[in-house]
C-alpha cells in the first residue's frame, strides 16, 4: 500500500487489494488520539526498572574474555551501565540457540559474573533457523522438522532461504505449535545460558537471497500489477520470502508485515514462562501492537549528523504508534563516530526511551572509554543524570502501560494549540515536564531553545552540556545515581521542584520491585503524590520503599527565604513520633543545623541530609 499526504488536505491509499478497515479517530486533540488508538492495538508493556539503565553492545565482541575486558573498563572508569549484550560473534556457526564451545565455551559463567555485580546481559536472537547441519546434530532444527513449524513454499515443501548460517527454514509464528516449539527452544537454551532477555534481529523477515533458494513461481502474488513505491528492490520479494509461501494463517503475501509482531509476541510469551519475570525483548521490524510485547530500535543508523537528528522524528513516531521503549544505536552503528558526535550522542541519547551505545565490527571503538578525558567526562555527567532521573522514567512508563499516556512526546502533543510546535522535530519532552534541548549541529556551543510561550533562546552549550529544562509547577522524583540500577535502587531519593508563578507544584512516583510480573494489575506497587510546599502523600504501599528515604530537594522559583520550617506528619497512630525543625536562615546564607543543611539562594532552595522515610505523609514548607 503506498500512503500519501497531500497539502490539500488529501489522503490518497494506493493499495494492491485486499480489504481496508479505516478506524478514524476524531481525538479532539493529539492525545485523545493517541489514547483512542491504543485502546484498539493494546496498551504497552511494562518494562523491567534495568532495562532503563545503560546497554552496551558490539558485533565485534569474539570472546567471553573480549566481552568481560569490555564491562569490567566500564566499571573502572565509573560509567553507569545495566545491561551487557553479545551480538552473533557467541553463535557456533552463528547458528541461533548455540554458543561457539572455543570462544564462548564460559558464556554460561560470563552471564553469572554480570549477575553477581548487578548487571544484565542479552544476546541476539535471528529467526532464520540453519537447515544444513548433519541430522541429529542441531535440535532447533530437528525438533522444527518433527513438529512442522517452519513456512513452506507454495509446493508444500519448507522454504528455505539465506540468513548469517547459510541456508536456513523460517519459523511460522502464526502456528501455536511454532509458538510452543520456540518456547522449548528458548527454555532449553536458558537453562544454560541464563540471558535476561533476547534481541531479536533479522524479522522483516530478513533473507539475502530473493524468495527462496529456488526462487519464487511466476503469479500475481510476486508479481502483482502495481508495486508500491519505494519497496527495496524493486519486488515484493526481494531480500525476503515469495509472497507465495504458505503459513498456518495464509500466504506470506498476507502475513509479510505481521512477522516481527508474530515473533515479538511469541518470545515474550517464552520469557515470561521461563523467567518468571517481566519479559524484555527488542525487535527490529515492527507491527502496530508491538509495544505490548517489545520495545523497538530504529535500524542500523549510521555514524553521521544527519543520522542524529533523524533519530528525534524517529524515536518520537515510535511513541505515537504505542512503543514507548524505543531508541536509536548510540554514536551510530554504521562508519566510524568522533569523538564530537559521540559525546552528542550520548547526551541526546541519554534520553532515549531505551539507551544502548551498539556498533557494527568493522569500525571504530566507540564504548565511552576509548574517548579523551573531556569527553568521558561529559559522558558520565550525562549517564549520572539519565540515573538519577530514572525514577521519574520508570513513572512515565507506568502512566504509559495505566493509561496510554507517551514518555518522550513531540511539543505539538503537549501543546495542540501552538502551531509553531507542529514542526519542531529537534527538541522532545519527557512527559510533560522536562524539555530536552540536544545539540545536533557539529562544532556547535549554543542551543536555540523555544521555552515560555514560543520564545526563543540561544543558550550555551559547550561539549559537556545538554540544555534540560523543568516546567513550572512539576516535581520531579529522582535518586543518586549508581553504577547499577540495583545500586541505585537503593540510595535516597530527591525532588527537583519547580514552583509555578503562583507558587504550586505536583508530581508523582510509581515504585514496585521492578521486575515482577503485573504489579499494577495486581495492586502490588506503591504510589506518592507530591505537592507542593512540599507534601508528600503514599496513598498506595506494598512494601517496596521500605526503608527508603528522602534526602534532599532542590526547589526553584522560591523568594530568598528568611526562615524554614519542617514537619514530618505520620498516620494519626503514630502522633507520638512527629519530628519538627524549624531553622532561621539569614538571607544568602548557608547553615548546618541538627544534621540539615539550607542553601537559600535567589529563587532556588536546596535542602541536604533529610532522612524522610518515602513510606510516611511528610512536609516541607517554608516562609518568608
Amino acid at each position: 500500500i503506498d500512503v500519501m499526504l497531500q497539502p490539500t488536505p488529501a489522503l490518497t491509499l494506493v493499495a494492491i487489494g485486499g480489504i481496508l478497515d479505516l478506524y478514524v479517530f476524531l481525538g479532539p486533540d493529539p492525545e485523545s488520539v493517541i489514547r483512542q488508538y491504543l485502546q484498539v492495538i493494546g496498551y504497552p508493556m511494562m518494562p523491567p526498572y534495568w532495562s532503563l539503565g545503560f546497554h552496551l553492545c558490539r558485533w565485534g565482541y569474539t570472546t567471553t574474555n573480549t566481552t568481560r575486558h569490555v564491562a569490567q573498563r566500564m566499571h573502572n572508569s565509573k560509567f553507569p551501565m545495566d545491561v551487557q549484550w553479545n551480538d552473533l560473534d557467541y553463535a557456533a556457526k552463528r547458528r541461533v540457540f548455540t554458543f561457539d564451545p572455543w570462544r564462548f565455551g564460559d558464556l554460561p559463567e560470563m552471564v553469572e559474573e554480570f549477575h553477581e555485580r548487578g548487571m544484565k546481559y542479552i544476546l541476539i536472537l535471528d529467526p532464520g533457523i540453519s537447515s544444513t547441519s548433519p541430522p541429529g546434530t542441531y535440535p532447533p532444527f530437528d525438533d522444527g522438522l518433527k513438529r512442522d513449524v517452519f513456512i513452506k513454499n507454495a509446493t508444500g515443501h519448507i522454504l528455505i532461504g539465506e540468513v548469517w548460517p547459510g541456508s536456513t527454514a523460517f519459523p511460522d509464528f502464526t502456528n501455536p505449535e511454532t509458538r510452543h516449539w520456540w518456547e522449548d527452544c528458548i527454555t532449553d537454551f536458558h537453562s544454560k545460558v541464563p540471558v535476561d532477555g533476547l534481541w531479536i534481529d533479522m524479522n522483516e523477515p530478513a533473507s539475502f537471497v530473493q524468495g527462496s533458494v529456488e526462487g519464487c513461481p511466476d503469479s500475481d502474488l510476486e508479481n502483482p500489477p502495481y508495486t508500491p513505491t519505494g519497496v527495496v528492490g524493486g519486488q515484493l520479494n526481494s531480500g525476503t520470502l515469495c509472497m507465495s509461501a504458505q503459513q498456518k494463517l495464509s500466504t506470506h503475501y498476507n502475513l509479510h508485515n505481521m512477522y516481527g509482531l508474530t515473533e515479538a509476541y511469541a518470545t515474550h510469551s517464552a520469557l515470561r514462562k521461563v523467567r518468571g519475570k517481566r519479559p524484555f525483548v527488542l525487535s527490529r521490524s515492527s507491527y502496530p501492537g508491538i509495544g505490548r510485547f517489545s520495545g523497538v530500535w530504529t535500524g542500523d543508523v549510521r555514524s553521521d549528523w544527519e543520522q542524529l537528528r533523524y533519530s528525534i522524528p524517529a524515536v518520537l513516531q515510535f511513541s505515537l504508534f504505542g512503543v514507548p521503549l524505543v531508541g536509536a544505536d548510540i554514536c551510530g552503528f554504521g562508519g566510524n563516530t568522533t569523538e564530537e558526535l559521540c559525546v552528542r550522542w550520548m547526551q541526546l541519547g541519554a534520553f532515549y526511551p531505551f539507551m544502548r551505545n551498539h556498533n557494527d565490527k568493522p569500525n571504530a571503538p566507540q564504548e565511552p572509554y576509548v574517548f579523551g578525558q573531556k569527553a568521558q567526562a561529559a559522558m558520565r555527567s550525562v549517564l549520572n543524570l539519565r540515573y538519577s532521573l530514572l525514577p521519574f522514567l520508570y513513572t512515565l512508563f507506568h502512566h504509559v502501560h495505566a493509561t496510554a499516556d507517551t514518555v518522550a512526546r513531540p511539543l505539538f502533543v503537549e501543546f495542540p494549540t501552538d502551531p509553531n510546535s507542529q514542526t519542531i522535530d529537534r527538541q522532545f519532552l519527557w512527559g510533560s515536564s522536562l524539555l530536552i534541548s540536544p545539540v545536533l549541529e557539529q562544532g556547535a556551543v549554543d542551543d536555540n531553545t523555544c521555552l515560555n510561550k514560543g520564545q526563543y533562546l540561544l543558550l550555551p552549550a559547550p561539549l559537556d552540556t545538554i540544555n534540560v529544562h523543568v516546567r513550572e509547577g512539576h516535581i520531579i522524583p529522582q535518586q543518586e545515581p549508581a553504577l547499577t540500577t540495583i545500586a541505585s535502587r537503593r540510595n535516597p531519593f530527591f525532588l527537583t521542584v519547580a514552583l509555578s508563578a503562583g507558587g504550586w507544584a505536583r508530581g508523582d512516583l510509581f515504585w514496585d520491585d521492578g521486575d515482577s510480573l503485573d504489579t499494577f494489575e495486581m495492586g502490588n506497587y506503591c504510589y506518592v503524590i507530591f505537592i507542593s510546599q512540599v507534601v508528600s502523600d503514599p496513598v498506595r504501599l506494598n512494601g517496596a520503599l521500605d526503608g527508603l528515604v528522602l534526602g534532599g530537594l532542590q526547589v526553584f522559583g522560591v523568594p530568598s527565604t528568611t526562615s524554614l520550617y519542617f514537619s514530618v506528619c505520620r498516620p494519626q497512630k503514630d502522633n507520638d513520633d512527629i519530628l519538627q525543625i524549624s531553622v532561621f536562615v539569614p538571607k544568602n546564607q548557608t547553615v548546618l543545623s541538627a544534621g540539615l543543611c539550607v542553601c537559600p539562594l535567589p529563587q532556588v532552595l536546596t535542602v541536604t541530609s533529610l532522612a524522610l522515610p518515602m513510606t510516611k505523609v511528610f512536609t516541607v514548607q517554608w516562609a518568608l
